[in-house]
């Protein structure tokens, strides 16, 4: 297993595993509960990490990691849904109100 990413939050590490997994990039996340004890551990021991199985899939990792953080930087701005006209912020893949997916 190779370390991938250290997320800033628990939220971040799920949304990352998550676009791992839709790429087929089998991974997973540890200190999912360590930033309980951030008070005893330097902070930087106690972010939620994402780890891939197979050293394979480390370049198509790190192309979705780039773009993932690319992501993040972006200014959050709103889109219209094309099914329902409903408004969405950009970071949004799927529409808040129909549960369609958002075009890019």
């Amino acid at each position: 297993m190779i370390r991938l990413y250290q997320a800033e939050n628990l939220p971040q590490a799920h949304l990352l595993l998550d676009k791992l997994a839709t790429a087929g990039i089998e991974a997973h996340i540890f200190n999912a509960n360590a930033q309980g004890i951030a008070g005893e551990t330097p902070v930087t021991e106690t972010l939620p990490e994402v780890w891939i199985e197979q050293e394979s899939d480390e370049p198509a990792a790190r192309a979705v990691v780039d773009a993932f953080e690319q992501q993040l930087r972006a200014p959050v701005t709103e889109r219209a849904c094309s099914h329902c006209d409903a408004m969405n912020p950009s970071t949004f893949e799927i529409c808040w109100q129909c549960g369609k997916p958002l075009a890019n």
